[in-house]
């Protein structure tokens, strides 16, 4: 996790969650996913902005998921940043999860601690609570039509960076994401830091660069996150993008839960 001090209204954060999270069932493909604590990950998360985990991947399976970049059959949608000043680089949605069995577990294993914390959330920004089970979510997007998958995979050059965004694809939004370093920063890539922009109502911005490692993942807000003040909670919007890459080549999984229009 990167180093910082935290603002003053990190410092008013207090989430007392409620339930144990549900337990990760044993992956024989990717034993760590069970190891995750996730009550440590759900206070980094109110306490930082962003959770940073341990390595879930192995080196061979970074590889593994960087190399389905050439395989254009797994794909529904290529998006070349530039041509719609989203910033430089490319990335690729893929038209089935299912086909990428490590981008499935990861997906389908990591979905209800996630809804769990999700769920500690809403009555704390007002919204919805959200389903136990990935594929009750995905009914619910296609009953609003939402089906399109969003997990997608990122490729940066060098000069290469991401503008400020949100995921958001439609009415359905769950909200939180994932995002997977598949390469080792310092050695196949320089530059290319993950750059986190709070907006505090009445506060200037506040600005965070974290620097997860090979297979490590990154938990952090699609759009909104609860930071408790004075008088209850307030909402912070979130965007998250990405620094130039300074030389080498930087790839990233992005997990989206909910699907697009």
């Amino acid at each position: 996790m990167n180093q910082h001090t935290p603002g003053p209204d990190t410092l008013f954060s207090d989430h007392t969650p409620a339930g144990a999270p549900p337990r990760i069932p044993h992956s024989p493909t990717i034993p760590a996913l069970g190891e995750l604590d996730w009550a440590d990950l759900y206070g980094q998360l109110n306490d930082e902005g962003v959770a940073v985990t341990p390595p879930l991947l192995s080196r061979e399976q970074c590889q593994e998921i960087i190399d389905t970049f050439e395989e254009p059959g797994l794909f529904r949608s290529t998006v070349v940043m530039q041509r719609y000043q989203f910033g430089r680089g490319t990335y690729k949605y893929y038209a089935d999860p299912a086909a990428v069995p490590l981008v499935q577990t990861l997906r389908e294993r990591l979905y209800p601690p996630m809804a769990w914390m999700a769920n500690q959330w809403a009555p704390q920004l007002g919204e919805r609570t959200f389903p136990g089970t990935l594929d009750e979510l995905i009914d619910e997007c296609a009953d609003n039509g939402q089906k399109r998958p969003t997990p997608l995979i990122l490729q940066y050059g060098k000069g290469d960076y991401a503008c400020l965004h949100q995921d958001i694809y439609g009415d359905v939004v769950f909200p939180l994401q994932i995002a997977v370093m598949l390469n080792r920063p310092g050695e196949d890539f320089t530059g290319g830091e993950n750059v986190f922009v709070e907006q505090r109502p009445r506060f200037q911005s506040r600005a965070m660069v974290v620097k997860p490692q090979l297979g490590q993942a990154m938990i952090f807000p699609v759009r909104h996150r609860p930071i408790r003040g004075k008088n209850g909670f307030r909402r912070h919007a979130v965007r998250h993008g990405t620094n130039a890459v300074e030389s080498g080549h930087r790839n990233t999984l992005g997990l989206i839960f909910h699907n697009a229009r």
